[in-house]
């Protein structure tokens, strides 16, 4: 099967579709119109860029490059989770590069190696989309979670230092807010998983599926990849708990309530 290769006029064709959300946005005063037009400007900006990049990438097709460009990916990532919480601690890059990082290339280097069994390891046209898509789910986990949890430690302070204070453990005393937020975190992937195929076409599939794969085979790379996403951000989810528990509350069980700063977060909840 042929495919139409896209022109700018296309594109531009379908950039005027925005327009509608423009229009509806100015009659009904929602106020979103900048945000369409920046977000569709930097959706064209930041896309054409990592078109290039991609192409100059699969050119060189080394694994330095490869894991450079991977170190970017979740650079970018842990600090955006943090930027979306209202709350913050000091340490929390730190706790949130860990919790993108860690699970994501091992998850990602345990499929290369042994599930996918791509030679090279570092092959770009597998590591580098497979990765963007681990990490990316990862970052809205991991932004949930510490949203979550920041922001109830803060509304409910007194009562956690009510149940230390009746004997509980720090643990006993933060735990069902752990649990609300890893919750919280996980529950975008989770619901993914429940509607996939019913209500949606994931893009994964659906682009090979365009590309004139074998749409059996397709499925199953979908199937994987969710698997992927859902097991790596669960694990994104615990770590952050953990480490936000460990940066919160000291050895002798007392909350470190002083650490807990508003952070300067400007986007509209």
């Amino acid at each position: 099967m042929d495919y139409h290769s896209l022109s700018y006029a296309d594109i531009a064709i379908a950039a005027s579709l925005i327009l509608i959300n423009g229009i509806i946005s100015l009659i009904m005063r929602l106020g979103l119109v900048k945000s369409l037009l920046i977000g569709a400007i930097r959706t064209v900006v930041q896309l054409s860029v990592i078109g290039i990049v991609l192409k100059w990438i699969f050119t060189i097709n080394h694994e330095s490059v490869v894991l450079l460009i991977l170190l970017v990916m979740t650079s970018i990532a842990a600090i955006t989770a943090k930027g979306r919480n209202s709350f913050t601690y000091r340490g929390l890059l730190q706790d949130t590069f860990v919790a993108v990082w860690l699970p994501s290339w091992t998850v990602l280097f345990i499929s290369m190696l042994l599930i996918l069994r791509v030679d090279p390891w570092y092959s770009p046209q597998f590591l580098i989309p497979i990765g963007g898509m681990i990490i990316g789910n990862i970052l809205t986990g991991v932004a949930l979670v510490t949203e979550r949890l920041l922001s109830e430690i803060k509304e409910k302070r007194a009562y956690i230092e009510m149940l230390i204070s009746l004997g509980a453990t720090p643990w006993e005393s933060y735990q069902k807010i752990a649990k609300n937020a890893v919750s919280a975190g996980m529950m975008p992937s989770i619901n993914n998983m429940m509607v996939v195929g019913l209500v949606s076409l994931p893009g994964m599939m659906t682009g090979q599926i365009l590309a004139g794969q074998d749409p059996e085979q397709a499925v199953r790379y979908q199937i994987i990849m969710l698997f992927f996403q859902t097991a790596t951000t669960g694990i994104a989810c615990i770590l952050v708990v953990y480490m936000v528990f460990k940066r919160l509350f000291n050895a002798e069980g007392i909350l470190l309530f002083e650490r807990l700063k508003a952070s300067n977060k400007k986007h509209k909840r």
